[in-house]
């Protein structure tokens, strides 16, 4: 049975086309996996498809009978309420039946042989639909779920708005997860997700009996809970039966057959202009030079999606830092009140430190506290001499209006044009993409331009805040290339240890901070 299907579907943000003439369906039970370089269109699929925004032509059809859950982390979480009731609140229609059968046990006592007799059935009903529903393992439902998201660790009773961007994105997520519609779209729900939580997520969705439409770069992850892989480039949609892994095979191979395909038909129509041109002025000639004109209009022509640039990430260097880069004593962290135990660590030149630990629990905190940004609340930070840091803040959520071009411009004023279009070129962006305005382009290419400026100012010193999150595969691998070459020290917050673990030589668990 279709649950969705989408015909036809163009759309585009002003003079650039996103996507010409798509078309997909998606069959009920169905895993399917968003895939897609940045900026190919993989969140504004999600929007379209949820009347986020309307498409420019086609059509976008859901089945009447279907619910759909969609995570939108911009949903707002009402203050005062814990988090329990919150994830309680996907229960919603259960405890309004429940309501509905004690309003109707309280009225038995005034009513008639009659209508007593309408009551039993109509609380027999309810109670059935309440009982098939496990309305009564409610509790234990959300328990399960809590802890495999780590929301436990927080605490169920913690005012939903004193949570942090990741807690509160988790909180969402458990109950999206709780409300078990027919459709699931998930749009990188692992980017707040600490490993441990990632494989829970994981086992999961592998046995999950409904709908889900799932984008992610963490190729592991997807690789393990689909079996249909829908891929966006070049404007067009392609869907593959099989996990990421058989995508991958096929595709390759398809693109050896399609360049292959390509060349032979480059061939023949050269044949034919050539001779066509050497033959149509010639009174003995010209009818079969039109004729060969007749074959070469009816050529379906092969296209070739336009090469995009990889980025090629180079760390620009300074001179060498002092021998300490930081060291704590007594360090206690926080804002209104303390997140951790005192912090007594020490860094010095040339060491990579992985930083870990569950959302919430002070990684970001940390940093800005190293770096000045935050006040400690106790103890001191004692930094060292010579030092350049250059900063990647997790996220930036602020409106931006300005082109890509502008916003590295303002930062690089005295580079000409030129420099700046190849600074961010170097960053895997096309003319397009330089010259949009930030709030058009994709998460992916927002990371790519906050990481151009740390990559061309000289540092020493690399202190960089989940940078992967929305990276695709290819700017992944090279900044996790980068970084294994970057000669300076590095403290990095991330939640992918097949990233990491090759580029760090220590790990620094925050758990072993929390109070």
């Amino acid at each position: 049975m279709s649950i969705l299907t989408v015909e036809n579907m163009s759309h585009g943000f002003g003079d650039r086309d996103i996507f010409k003439n798509i078309s997909f369906r998606l069959l009920k039970g169905e895993h399917v996996g968003l895939v897609g370089a940045n900026g190919e269109g993989k969140s504004t699929f999600m929007n379209l498809i949820t009347d986020k925004i309307i498409p420019d032509s086609g059509n976008i059809n859901w089945n009447s009978k279907i619910s759909v859950g969609y995570l939108d982390q911009h949903t707002n979480l009402k203050e005062g309420k814990s988090i329990r009731d919150t994830l309680k609140e996907a229960f919603k229609s259960l405890f309004d039946m429940e309501s509905e059968l004690n309003n109707i046990y309280n009225q038995m006592s005034s009513m008639d042989i009659e209508e007593i007799t309408k009551a039993v059935e109509k609380t027999t009903d309810l109670q059935e639909i309440l009982i098939n529903n496990e309305f009564y393992s409610i509790d234990s439902k959300v328990e399960s779920v809590a802890l495999g998201l780590g929301l436990r660790d927080i605490g169920l009773d913690k005012d939903v708005s004193k949570l942090s961007g990741g807690q509160r994105t988790k909180v969402l997520l458990a109950k999206l997860l709780l409300e078990t519609p027919d459709v699931l779209l998930l749009d990188e729900p692992t980017n707040y997700l600490d490993e441990e939580h990632i494989q829970w997520l994981k086992k999961y969705l592998q046995t999950y009996e409904e709908a889900f439409i799932l984008i992610s770069h963490d190729l592991d992850f997807l690789n393990s809970v689909v079996d249909i892989v829908c891929h966006l480039e070049n404007k067009s949609l392609t869907r593959y039966v099989g996990n990421y892994e058989n995508f991958t095979k096929i595709y390759e191979a398809n693109k050896l057959q399609l360049r292959a395909d390509y060349n032979s038909q480059q061939a023949e129509i050269s044949k034919l202009e050539h001779y066509i041109a050497k033959n149509k002025s010639r009174a003995s000639t010209s009818g079969m030079a039109k004729s060969r004109q007749k074959k070469l209009d009816k050529i379906d022509r092969i296209e070739i999606a336009k090469h995009k640039p990889k980025p090629k990430f180079k760390f620009m260097e300074s001179k060498q830092s002092g021998r300490v880069i930081f060291e704590t004593k007594d360090l206690i962290i926080g804002y209104d009140k303390p997140l951790t135990k005192p912090i007594n660590i020490k860094m010095e030149k040339g060491a990579k430190i992985a930083i870990i630990g569950s959302n919430g629990i002070g990684k970001t905190t940390l940093l800005k506290s190293l770096i000045g940004i935050n006040k400690p609340i106790s103890g001191t930070i004692k930094l060292g001499e010579h030092q350049d840091i250059q900063y990647f803040e997790q996220e930036i959520k602020i409106e931006n209006d300005n082109t890509a071009l502008e916003e590295i411009w303002n930062e690089f004023y005295k580079c000409n044009r030129y420099e700046i279009r190849s600074m961010l070129a170097r960053c895997g962006l096309t003319n397009e993409h330089i010259d949009s305005k930030i709030s058009m382009l994709s998460g992916g290419e927002q990371s790519k331009i906050r990481l151009c400026k740390v990559i061309n100012r000289p540092s020493n010193i690399l202190i960089l805040d989940e940078p992967t999150n929305h990276l695709d595969i290819d700017a992944k691998s090279e900044l996790k290339k980068a970084l294994k070459e970057y000669r300076g020290s590095l403290i990095l917050v991330c939640h992918e240890r097949d990233f990491y673990k090759d580029i760090v030589s220590d790990i620094l668990n925050c758990e072993n901070f929390k109070i």
